[in-house]
């Protein structure tokens, strides 16, 4: 039997500030497993990024166990286990978009020789072909967003997390790069943890559908799609969809209503 990419058992967060301690996550289990693509979806302050960054050895989870390919986050993170593709692009202005991309490899001290290589793959991964030289202010938010993506592949990570990548985005771009990173997925066939507001972007892309709870951030369901693996937009009209968007919204009602 296989072992799951990603497994939490029980997983408990409470956070001490100067008001008091703050439980934010409440007995998560979830096994997500090689080449899933896994949506989280929640009210704000639900724990959905938390729980994302516990994935990543970002935070540590007070109770629970979770473990990533097996190992203990922190471990997995030493291991250059995941990319990680924050809300904001985050790019360094200064750089150009080649030398952001550069940046984590140069960190990691892979051989200089290998790196341009890997620099290129990645930009044409992402569509950015012939960006390579052109700076963060030269390009738009959407191609900047594209950039962060690139540089979250640079290492060839087997699992990408992605916190509301394209939240500050309008819906014509953000259609476009949800068309975009399910091209992505397909080709590099990585697990992918996502973080979103929007319900029909989790549905668009998701083989799982991870629906949380206001704070305490509990999952009150998990949904698995049946939708096929090659999703044109217009698949967003088509009754299974809608039929899965309603019990994600749902399940959000029901975490408001306990």
């Amino acid at each position: 039997m296989k072992k799951p990419v990603i497994d939490a058992q029980g997983v408990d967060l409470t956070f001490q500030t100067n008001d008091g301690p703050v439980h934010a996550l409440k007995d998560v289990n979830l096994q997500i497993d090689k080449g899933e693509f896994v949506s989280f979806i929640g009210p704000s302050g639900c724990g959905k990024t938390t729980f994302l960054r516990c994935i990543a050895g970002l935070e540590t989870p007070t109770g629970g166990t979770l473990t990533v390919n097996g190992l203990t986050p922190e471990e997995a993170r030493k291991s250059r286990a995941y990319g990680y593709v924050f809300q904001a692009a985050g790019l360094y202005p200064w750089r150009t978009i080649a030398g952001n991309i550069r940046l984590p490899l140069e960190i990691m001290d892979f051989p200089k020789p290998d790196i341009p290589a890997r620099v290129e793959k990645v930009l044409d991964l992402v569509d950015l072909k012939g960006f390579g030289k052109k700076y963060p202010w030269q390009l738009s938010g959407g191609m900047q967003q594209r950039a962060s993506i690139a540089r979250a592949l640079a290492f060839d990570a087997e699992i990408l997390l992605m916190d509301e990548p394209f939240g500050a985005l309008d819906e014509i771009v953000r259609d476009k790069l949800n068309e975009e990173v399910l091209k992505l997925w397909a080709a590099t066939n990585k697990t992918i943890g996502f973080v979103t507001h929007s319900i029909p972007e989790a549905v668009y892309l998701s083989t799982k559908i991870v629906v949380m709870s206001p704070r305490p951030g509990r999952i009150t369901d998990v949904i698995e799609s049946p939708l096929p693996k090659e999703r044109p937009l217009e698949i967003r009209d088509s009754e299974e969809f809608i039929k899965i968007a309603h019990r994600v919204r749902e399940g959000l009602r029901a975490g408001h209503a306990e």
